[in-house]
């Protein structure tokens, strides 16, 4: 037997499923969807960067199994011949034991990458290599709502065939920071994701973006006038990045944002929401 955990809002629900097979909350079969989110949602960005080490298979396997979460979010890259890799910056020299640009290498030379530790995340962790978003999507993918940006825009159509092939069109959050490549991937029939920094926020018309936009990632740092914008923009689902703290959270909460993209989910999963008592409009 097959025992099955899926937050809904702080309330743990535990699906059995008799024959081993993983079952979603909305519906008799098949993986978990974007219908089985509850009202507020909580985002690991980068698995809670400052919980686990970000983009790692073990910081993504210990963000799934804490349970602090309903999205787990990891960044991609591609490589020379094609391969899609996790990893947030454009070069190895942050995160890793290697330096150079991630782009030059192919499938094989990302076998020889381990990522470097940081000392100042919280347990012990390990070297390791680096995971391919395919080997990310296999492990979790139907299990937890995922979000991948897709930090090169070349990758979007290769994105959308793994992810189609795996049966997870609905399961999986595709951003970006540009809506001409987000209307792209509502186009390939993906979960399309918008993130906008809070200098974009003061020029954008996010009602603009409303037929073609799953969600809205917006910046928690934007003035009280934009993020209510963008909350009345029609667009469904208003998430703010990146949240570190309760207070920062219960801002864009009291605002009227519906989820929140966090580093430290389990921080926020273990602080009651407070009424934030600001006046309206405030910077």
């Amino acid at each position: 037997m097959v025992i099955r955990t899926v937050l809904t809002g702080l309330t743990t629900l535990t699906l059995t499923a008799a024959n081993g097979f993983l079952a979603p909350i909305e519906w008799g079969g098949g993986p978990l969807t974007v219908d089985a989110l509850p009202r507020v949602v909580y985002t690991a960005h980068r698995g809670g960067a400052l919980e686990v080490p970000e983009n790692s298979m073990s910081g993504l396997l210990a963000a799934y199994k804490r349970g602090t979460a309903q999205v787990i979010d990891f960044d991609t890259r591609i490589l020379r011949d094609g391969t899609l890799v996790v990893m947030h910056d454009a070069t190895l020299d942050r995160t890793t034991y290697t330096s150079g640009p991630v782009r030059v290498l192919d499938r094989w030379g990302w076998l020889s990458v381990r990522l470097r530790p940081d000392g100042t995340v919280p347990g012990r962790w390990r070297p390791e290599r680096p995971p391919t978003v395919a080997e990310v999507l296999d492990r979790f993918g139907g299990r937890i709502m995922l979000m991948l940006e897709a930090k090169d825009p070349a990758s979007l159509e290769p994105l959308a065939r793994l992810i189609r092939a795996r049966g997870l069109t609905r399961s999986v959050f595709v951003n970006t920071n540009d809506p001409a490549v987000a209307r792209r991937a509502h186009r390939l029939g993906l979960l399309a994701q918008l993130w906008r920094s809070r200098t974009q926020m003061r020029g954008d018309r996010p009602a603009d973006w409303a037929a073609f936009v799953d969600v809205l990632d917006v910046d928690y740092k934007a003035r009280d006038v934009d993020l209510l914008r963008a909350v009345n923009s029609g667009v469904p689902r208003v998430w703010a990045h990146t949240v570190t703290t309760p207070r920062q959270r219960d801002r864009v909460l009291w605002l009227g944002c519906n989820g929140v993209i966090t580093d430290a989910p389990g921080l926020l999963s273990r602080t009651p929401v407070k009424p934030f008592r600001t006046r309206p409009g405030a910077v």
